[in-house]
């Protein structure tokens, strides 16, 4: 890996709209899948029971496609304030915590226990244009590796739909 580019505050450079690649990959299996579609990074409204000042909703969408077969994809996860600009606390869209998130060095390395499994997350900005995150998922009935790519889209495109 070359240099990782320092993040001052990641909810700034997150917000807006990034193309989504994703490959999965069963170790155990050999099966692969992936995922292409884009991920919106907007503010969160203020007004409901879950709503958090200054944080961002990310809504990720697009088509999954797994031994051939694909499938719609969606995602929603919350990006709140951390205890810096640099930081983010990434939780799930019901407010559950998934897990923290530091950019300020352009790299992090986050850990979510979820039951039986362990899910740790690399997290690497590539350039002002283009961040990384590599999951891998490891468990009594899981061995997987998810790599995900994100590209910035450029502003003023196509409007909303």
């Amino acid at each position: 890996m070359g240099e990782f580019w320092p993040v001052a505050d990641v909810l700034a450079y997150l917000s807006g709209n990034w193309r989504t690649e994703r490959t999965v990959r069963d170790l155990a299996s050999g099966d692969e899948g992936e995922f292409s579609g884009t991920t919106a990074f907007g503010r969160l409204e203020d007004g409901g029971p879950l709503s958090e000042d200054g944080g961002l909703l990310s809504q990720e969408s697009g088509i999954f496609v797994w031994q051939g077969v694909p499938r719609p994809a969606e995602r929603t996860l919350r990006y709140l304030p951390g205890g810096t600009p640099g930081a983010a606390d990434v939780r799930f869209s019901d407010g559950r915590p998934f897990h923290d998130l530091d950019l300020t060095t352009g790299h992090h390395v986050a850990d979510h226990p979820c039951a039986t499994d362990l899910y740790r997350g690399e997290f690497s900005v590539l350039d002002v244009d283009h961040w990384r995150t590599v999951w891998r998922v490891g468990g009594p009935a899981k061995d997987l590796v998810l790599t995900t790519d994100y590209t910035r889209e450029p502003t003023g495109g196509m409007p909303d739909h």
